[in-house]
């Protein structure tokens, strides 16, 4: 019964932390980007982190864009940029 139990907890956190490492996209106009701290406010003022080597200036402030980001401590981190269609 212990070793059911336990594969049974075993599976839910395993799913849990799938869920939680898969990401989550969020579309919006960019309100402003910061360069020097690689990051893209959105215009409801959610910030988001770009990953290193992606170049900050290649969206313009008002253009809408989709991304696809996890949370890493407190941080909205990107995993994708797009421009939204």
């Amino acid at each position: 019964m212990k070793t059911r139990m336990f594969a049974a907890l075993a599976l839910a956190g395993l799913t849990a932390t799938a869920a939680l490492a898969a990401g989550t996209q969020v579309t919006g106009a960019i309100k402003a980007i910061d360069p020097a701290a690689m990051t893209i406010t959105l215009a409801d003022g959610s910030v988001y982190v770009l990953p290193k080597g992606d170049k900050a200036d290649q969206f313009k402030v008002g253009e809408k864009v989709t991304l696809t980001w996890t949370m890493v401590g407190t941080q909205h981190q990107v995993d994708t940029i797009a421009p939204a269609s």
